[in-house]
């Protein structure tokens, strides 16, 4: 007699068209790309400012970021394209009615025209491959959930190779406040633990430089927390 199955894994459901077809419906506003929590974004970009800062990267240039996961380019322009003049900021995006935002001639002209905008990769993570050594930070924030643990695995792989010496990759992220990770039906994306970010950081041959969690948020929200990560 056999005994009791084990729990489906909170990734098994992860299913990209569905993760598209949400993000589709959803405005290209910031309230659209913040679930409606428009009003936290203040909070948030001062978080990732004060968390960056704490790093104390080298400014020598080049000085060339991403921003994966971007949607209209919230964390660009509020935050990545105000580190320095000498940042070129790319986008990874997948959904192109929010690129299109980015490219519009009305949006971004002041740093479209100081040149911090670089190139639009209309792809998801699991499709991006950033050239080798080309970047100074890889910024991921509230994207990541979208991936199955084995496939974000192989994505942290591909970012180690693509960060300069002295880069980082950043993950900043919602983290369960349960003792599992959590499907989220919505949007067919995962909210995974502390525990599980740093096991999968491992996996992939990454260590944790530096994390903190985000002050100031909501306490009906997920906990937020950002990780600072370098080839092992």
């Amino acid at each position: 007699m056999s005994g009791p199955e084990s729990p489906k894994p909170a990734d098994a459901d992860i299913d990209t068209q569905k993760q598209l077809d949400y993000w589709n419906s959803v405005d290209a506003t910031p309230n659209g790309m913040l679930g409606g929590f428009e009003h936290i974004s203040r909070i948030d970009i001062q978080g990732s400012k004060n968390f960056f800062g704490k790093l104390k990267l080298d400014r020598t240039p080049p000085m060339r970021i991403a921003d994966c996961g971007a949607g209209i380019g919230r964390i660009t322009k509020h935050f990545l394209a105000k580190i320095n003049n000498q940042v070129v900021i790319d986008i990874v995006e997948p959904v192109k009615k929010f690129t299109d935002e980015i490219e519009s001639p009305e949006n971004f002209k002041e740093e479209k025209e100081a040149g911090k905008i670089g190139q639009i990769f209309n792809v998801g993570l699991k499709d991006w491959t950033p050239e080798k050594g080309a970047y100074w930070m890889i910024w991921n924030q509230w994207c990541v959930g979208h991936l199955t643990d084995a496939a974000l695995v192989e994505y942290f792989k591909r970012c180690a190779e693509g960060i300069q010496e002295g880069g980082v990759i950043v993950v900043k992220e919602n983290i369960s406040n349960c003792p599992d990770d959590v499907y989220d039906e919505l949007d067919s994306s995962v909210t995974r633990t502390d525990h599980k970010f740093r096991a999968l950081f491992k996996d992939a041959g990454l260590k944790v430089i530096k994390t903190e969690v985000q002050r100031g948020l909501p306490s009906s929200l997920f906990q937020v927390r950002s990780y600072a990560l370098r080839p092992q």
